[in-house]
Protein backbone atom coordinates (compact mmCIF):
# COMPACT_ATOMS: atom_id res chain seq x y z
CA UNK A 1 0.00 0.00 0.00
CA UNK A 2 1.58 3.26 -1.09
CA UNK A 3 -0.89 5.62 0.64
CA UNK A 4 1.18 7.77 3.07
CA UNK A 5 -1.73 7.80 5.52
CA UNK A 6 -1.67 4.04 5.96
CA UNK A 7 1.95 3.06 6.33
CA UNK A 8 2.85 -0.54 7.08
CA UNK A 9 3.87 0.42 10.63
CA UNK A 10 0.44 1.96 11.29
CA UNK A 11 -1.35 -1.07 9.91
CA UNK A 12 0.76 -3.27 12.17
CA UNK A 13 -0.01 -1.15 15.25
CA UNK A 14 -3.73 -1.20 14.46
CA UNK A 15 -3.69 -4.97 13.95
CA UNK A 16 -1.80 -5.57 17.21
CA UNK A 17 -4.42 -3.48 19.08
CA UNK A 18 -2.30 -3.32 22.24
CA UNK A 19 -4.47 -2.51 25.23
CA UNK A 20 -7.71 -3.36 23.47
CA UNK A 21 -10.55 -4.32 25.78
CA UNK A 22 -12.02 -2.99 29.00
CA UNK A 23 -10.76 -2.88 32.58
CA UNK A 24 -12.82 -4.95 35.01
CA UNK A 25 -12.95 -2.15 37.59
CA UNK A 26 -11.74 1.16 36.14
CA UNK A 27 -11.28 4.25 38.27
CA UNK A 28 -12.68 6.26 35.38
CA UNK A 29 -13.85 5.94 31.80
CA UNK A 30 -13.46 8.55 29.08
CA UNK A 31 -15.09 8.78 25.69
CA UNK A 32 -14.12 10.64 22.56
CA UNK A 33 -16.01 10.80 19.28
CA UNK A 34 -15.17 12.30 15.92
CA UNK A 35 -18.49 13.31 14.35
CA UNK A 36 -16.82 13.94 11.00
CA UNK A 37 -16.02 10.27 10.39
CA UNK A 38 -17.82 8.43 13.20
CA UNK A 39 -14.71 7.21 15.04
CA UNK A 40 -15.37 6.37 18.71
CA UNK A 41 -12.92 5.57 21.49
CA UNK A 42 -13.68 4.54 25.06
CA UNK A 43 -10.74 4.43 27.47
CA UNK A 44 -10.77 2.91 30.95
CA UNK A 45 -8.02 3.95 33.35
CA UNK A 46 -6.95 2.71 36.75
CA UNK A 47 -5.17 5.34 38.83
CA UNK A 48 -2.70 5.18 41.69
CA UNK A 49 -1.53 8.44 43.23
CA UNK A 50 -2.80 10.38 40.22
CA UNK A 51 -0.88 8.26 37.69
CA UNK A 52 -2.21 5.73 35.21
CA UNK A 53 -1.70 2.27 36.67
CA UNK A 54 -3.73 0.45 34.03
CA UNK A 55 -5.39 1.30 30.75
CA UNK A 56 -7.65 -0.38 28.23
CA UNK A 57 -9.47 0.94 25.19
CA UNK A 58 -12.44 -0.01 23.07
CA UNK A 59 -11.91 1.55 19.66
CA UNK A 60 -14.43 1.58 16.82
CA UNK A 61 -12.56 3.62 14.30
CA UNK A 62 -10.31 3.95 11.29
CA UNK A 63 -6.79 2.55 11.13
CA UNK A 64 -5.28 5.87 12.21
CA UNK A 65 -7.31 5.99 15.44
CA UNK A 66 -6.74 2.28 16.06
CA UNK A 67 -2.98 2.69 15.68
CA UNK A 68 -2.93 5.72 17.99
CA UNK A 69 -5.01 3.82 20.56
CA UNK A 70 -2.53 0.93 20.40
CA UNK A 71 0.33 3.33 21.18
CA UNK A 72 -1.66 4.70 24.11
CA UNK A 73 -2.42 1.15 25.28
CA UNK A 74 1.25 0.18 25.11
CA UNK A 75 2.98 3.26 26.50
CA UNK A 76 0.77 5.53 28.61
CA UNK A 77 0.98 3.67 31.93
CA UNK A 78 2.74 5.76 34.56
CA UNK A 79 1.73 9.16 33.22
CA UNK A 80 -0.31 11.72 35.14
CA UNK A 81 -2.89 14.07 33.65
CA UNK A 82 -0.42 16.88 32.97
CA UNK A 83 1.92 14.48 31.16
CA UNK A 84 -0.94 13.14 29.02
CA UNK A 85 -1.93 16.72 28.15
CA UNK A 86 1.69 17.53 27.26
CA UNK A 87 1.84 14.40 25.07
CA UNK A 88 -1.38 15.39 23.31
CA UNK A 89 -0.02 18.89 22.74
CA UNK A 90 3.24 17.46 21.41
CA UNK A 91 1.49 15.10 18.99
CA UNK A 92 -0.76 17.94 17.78
CA UNK A 93 2.30 20.15 17.26
CA UNK A 94 4.07 17.36 15.35
CA UNK A 95 1.05 16.99 13.06
CA UNK A 96 1.35 20.73 12.39
CA UNK A 97 5.04 20.51 11.44
CA UNK A 98 6.69 20.53 14.86
CA UNK A 99 9.07 18.08 16.45
CA UNK A 100 7.84 14.60 17.41
CA UNK A 101 7.32 13.66 21.05
CA UNK A 102 10.26 12.14 22.90
CA UNK A 103 10.69 8.40 23.46
CA UNK A 104 8.79 6.19 23.93
CA UNK A 105 6.18 8.31 22.17
CA UNK A 106 8.42 9.08 19.18
CA UNK A 107 6.56 6.16 17.57
CA UNK A 108 3.97 8.81 16.67
CA UNK A 109 6.38 9.81 13.88
CA UNK A 110 4.73 7.05 11.83
CA UNK A 111 1.81 9.46 11.46
CA UNK A 112 3.91 11.93 9.44
CA UNK A 113 1.75 11.24 6.36
CA UNK A 114 -1.23 12.66 8.23
CA UNK A 115 0.34 16.12 8.58
CA UNK A 116 -0.93 17.30 5.20
CA UNK A 117 -4.46 15.98 5.80
CA UNK A 118 -5.72 18.27 8.54
CA UNK A 119 -9.10 16.55 8.75
CA UNK A 120 -7.35 13.37 9.93
CA UNK A 121 -5.44 15.00 12.81
CA UNK A 122 -8.46 14.40 15.04
CA UNK A 123 -8.24 10.67 14.31
CA UNK A 124 -4.70 10.52 15.71
CA UNK A 125 -5.56 12.63 18.77
CA UNK A 126 -8.86 10.91 19.66
CA UNK A 127 -7.41 8.24 22.01
CA UNK A 128 -5.47 10.90 23.94
CA UNK A 129 -8.65 12.98 24.19
CA UNK A 130 -10.45 9.94 25.63
CA UNK A 131 -7.71 9.52 28.26
CA UNK A 132 -8.03 13.20 29.20
CA UNK A 133 -11.81 12.76 29.44
CA UNK A 134 -11.24 9.83 31.81
CA UNK A 135 -9.02 12.00 33.99
CA UNK A 136 -11.78 14.61 34.08
CA UNK A 137 -14.30 11.98 35.16
CA UNK A 138 -11.95 10.74 37.86
CA UNK A 139 -11.65 14.12 39.53
CA UNK A 140 -7.93 14.23 38.67
CA UNK A 141 -8.49 16.89 36.00
CA UNK A 142 -6.66 19.66 37.77
CA UNK A 143 -3.64 17.68 38.89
Amino acid sequence: MSDPLYKKELLRLAADATGSGRLAVPCATGHAHNPTCGDKVTVDIALEDGRIAGVAHHTQACVLTQASAAIVGAEITGLDRAEVQALRDSVAAMLNGGDPPSAPFDIFTHFDGVADVRARHTCVLLPLDAVLAAFSESGEAGR
